[in-house]
């Protein structure tokens, strides 16, 4: 029940944080990968308010000799760049960059029933659901056709 708890009041503090940051806002989002043109560089203080408190935070939390809600850390494995780690990077740097969505603010969104935002959630589920089948061929060895 504790977990339930904490994963409730941390899903609230992120949807504040993005609510009170405009991550909510697709056009403030476009505004500010517009580079070329009317650039809102504001966006760039979100990024850098959450990296000075997260830095030291997650320094201290693996510090500790154990979560306080797991039996042990939950830490990335892979330590190298690899192709389904581009691809993937590539593909949600232009679906945020199209429409100003990342899945964060995107799930927040849903409760206002927006008909643009339930496709593009629609999109995102199955793009997850494609996910493993994606990342099996790239992960296939390129194989040169016989001439």
């Amino acid at each position: 029940m504790k977990q339930i708890v904490i994963a409730i009041l941390s899903g609230l503090l992120f949807g504040a944080g993005l609510a009170i940051s405009g991550m909510l806002n697709p056009e403030k989002v476009l505004g500010f990968l517009d580079i070329t043109g009317h650039w809102d560089p504001t966006l760039a203080l979100v990024m850098g308010g959450a990296l000075l408190v997260n830095i030291p935070a997650t320094r201290w939390t693996l510090r500790q000799p154990s979560p306080k809600m797991a039996s042990s850390f939950s830490l990335p494995s892979l330590k190298q760049v690899d192709k389904p780690l581009v691809v993937g990077a590539v593909l949600f740097g232009m679906g945020w960059g199209l429409v100003g969505l990342c899945p964060g603010p995107a799930i927040t969104l849903l409760a206002g029933g927006s008909p643009q935002v339930v496709l593009f959630v629609c999109a995102m589920l199955a793009g997850l659901w494609l996910q493993p089948v994606l990342t099996n061929y790239l992960k296939r060895p390129f194989q040169q056709a016989d001439a």
